[in-house]
C-alpha cells in the first residue's frame, strides 16, 4: 500500500486521467474530490464488495441453472 502525506489543495494523479484532491481536514475525517473519465466506476468499498457478493451469487444460480437443465434435457421420453 502506497502511503502519501497531503494537504488541503494538493492532489494526486493516478493513470494520467484520474485526479484526487485533498478538499477538506476535520479531526479523523478527510474529504476527497475526485475527477475520472465518465466510462469509469467508483464505488465505496463497502458498496463494491456487495456487488461483487451479489455477482457471485447470480453467477451460482446460473451454473445451478444449467445443471439442472443439462439433467432435464438429458432424459429420454419412455418408448
Amino acid at each position: 500500500m502506497l502511503y502519501l502525506t497531503r494537504k488541503i489543495g494538493d492532489s494526486i494523479i493516478i493513470n494520467d486521467d484520474i485526479e484526487v484532491t485533498v478538499v477538506d481536514v476535520r479531526g479523523k475525517s478527510i474529504k476527497l474530490g475526485l475527477t475520472f473519465p465518465e466510462d469509469v466506476s467508483v464505488y465505496r468499498h463497502e458498496v463494491y464488495e456487495r456487488i461483487q457478493a451479489e455477482k457471485a451469487g447470480e453467477a451460482e444460480e446460473t451454473v445451478t441453472d444449467a445443471d439442472e437443465t443439462t439433467t432435464l434435457t438429458a432424459e429420454k421420453p419412455a418408448d
